[in-house]
């Protein structure tokens, strides 16, 4: 349901500006990615009456663009190598000099470049957020109700922007994306919000526009609870094979009218 509320809300606000509503699969996860997944949500996005513009933008078509705008912030010496697990990190953090908002206490920032160990042990790149900032400055964003937003140091992280097993972020991916296919207009739920500083910082980085944004309240139960699968949230394939009205039901959710059972909630 949240997904649908989405995907209405940006849909709506196309149509209403003369713009295009495009539809994109992130599919760079090779771990979460399944054709299945991608079937259901244009199965999904049929039942709503909610066409796209143009052919679909299939992250895993486009690795060049992520690879070529990497390669950009390593020559401008923005990212570091990071050869640290996930237990590794889970341990180190329970010292006090981690980096506030950005769950990585900093291990491999500053280490020598050693291109053998590179070659031979796998690692993930992390974006060097005080060499961003200290290039670009904290950076700023607009919402679409026209409400003005500044980043905090402690907004920022060394966020990792590709990792061995998936040649880009979300962080570095979208914003390729975004410029690339000229979006203007970012609607998505609240709970990303907290990563709309890494992302205009690293539009700053590149020289990529800067899009308007709508983080819009998130749909939960009506007790406040987020939905799951592992809680049996209802799905938009369960009330499509229960006869409900697609078209009536994306309308409703534009309105803000949600079915029985689901409220909208601020993260």
């Amino acid at each position: 349901m949240g997904h649908a509320f989405s995907a209405a809300l940006g849909h709506a606000h196309a149509r209403a500006s003369g713009g295009f509503f495009l539809l994109r699969i992130e599919d760079l996860d090779p771990g979460r990615c399944r054709p299945e997944f991608v079937n259901g949500i244009f199965e999904d996005l049929a039942w709503l009456g909610l066409a796209h513009d143009g052919a679909p933008i299939v992250q895993s078509h486009r690795t060049d663009l992520y690879a070529a705008a990497l390669e950009r912030l390593k020559a401008d010496d923005l990212v570091y190598p990071c050869f640290c697990t996930r237990a590794d990190i889970a341990q180190s953090l329970t010292a006090p000099h981690g980096d506030a908002g950005s769950g990585y206490p900093g291990t491999c920032r500053g280490l020598p470049d050693d291109p053998a160990r590179r070659e031979n042990t796998p690692h993930s790149w992390r974006l060097d957020a005080g060499k961003a900032i200290a290039r670009a400055g904290l950076p700023r964003w607009t919402e679409e109700d026209g409400s003005g937003f500044e980043s905090r140091r402690d907004d920022i992280g060394d966020a990792i922007l590709a990792r061995k097993d998936a040649p880009s972020s979300y962080h570095l991916a979208c914003v390729v994306d975004d410029a690339d296919t000229g979006v203007t207009l970012v609607v998505r739920g609240e709970d990303l919000r907290p990563s709309t500083p890494t992302q205009r910082l690293l539009q700053l980085l590149l020289g990529l526009p800067e899009p308007t944004y709508l983080h819009h309240p998130l749909v939960t139960h009506d007790d406040g609870r987020r939905l799951a699968k592992r809680d049996l949230a209802p799905t938009l394939g369960a009330m499509r094979a229960a006869g409900a009205d697609g078209p009536l039901l994306a309308a409703d959710l534009i309105e803000g009218r949600l079915p029985l059972g689901f409220r909208l909630s601020r993260a």
